[in-house]
């Protein structure tokens, strides 16, 4: 069972119960997302809904080492090392018709607003710790000047 959007708002405190309510009121009259609705009635900041949405999506992905995975060379020529660096991802291999990619929650949204325009086949995501996540990338991108613990802040 996964967490709800409405009760991560919730729990961090960027709506209260009765908004969670009738956000979702207003969403049984609808087809429109649980976060759009918040907008809409409450004001709420687009980029609160995002970071609850990426904790909610971490929440149900699968978790890996990256460090214990080799990525496939021909994925790994996917994506430039820069944007590697940049939007915090690892493409590991192809899997069920998807470019299988780990990222850390702290950096899913950017992660996933990259992908969407950048890589031209459907993706998925898998999460590790920013820390290992690092490691992997200074492995298999290496990038003077960036290290791991560069990559956790």
């Amino acid at each position: 069972m996964h967490v709800r959007l409405g009760d991560l708002l919730v729990a961090r405190g960027v709506i209260n119960e009765t908004q969670r309510q009738r956000i979702l009121a207003a969403q049984a009259n609808s087809a429109r997302p649980f976060g759009v609705i918040a907008e809409d009635l409450f004001g709420v900041d687009p980029q609160g809904i995002e970071q609850a949405w990426a904790s909610q999506y971490a929440s149900m992905a699968d978790k890996v080492d990256p460090r214990k995975c080799w990525p496939a060379p021909d994925v790994l020529q996917l994506i430039e090392r820069r944007q590697a660096w940049q939007f915090r991802v690892l493409p590991l291999r192809m899997e069920d018709g998807e470019l299988l990619i780990c990222t850390s929650e702290p950096f899913l949204a950017r992660a996933l607003r990259f992908v969407g325009w950048r890589i031209n086949e459907p993706c998925s995501f898998v999460m590790a710790t920013p820390e290992a996540l690092g490691e992997s990338l200074s492995k298999w991108y290496a990038m003077a000047g960036l290290s791991a613990e560069t990559l956790v802040s």
